[in-house]
């Protein structure tokens, strides 16, 4: 496991743990696993609003994805 340097937020680690039955590890896993997802999708969205092309309002999007269900 990673070694935490912050020693409040290894203390909170080990308490959630603790309550919940689970490994340390697993919630660094998923905690590691929702960051890097959240950071590639912002990454994705960037490159394709740098890259131009068509753009949507949200209520122009909500639109087209209703239309969608017919």
């Amino acid at each position: 496991m990673i070694g935490l340097r912050d020693k409040e937020i290894e203390a909170r680690l080990e308490r959630l743990a603790q309550k919940t039955g689970r490994s340390k590890s697993f919630y660094v896993r998923q905690a590691l696993q929702e960051f890097l997802e959240d950071r590639e999708d912002y990454l994705l969205g960037l490159a394709r609003l740098e890259a131009g092309g068509r753009r949507l309002s949200l209520e122009e999007a909500e639109k087209e994805l209703n239309g969608l269900d017919s």
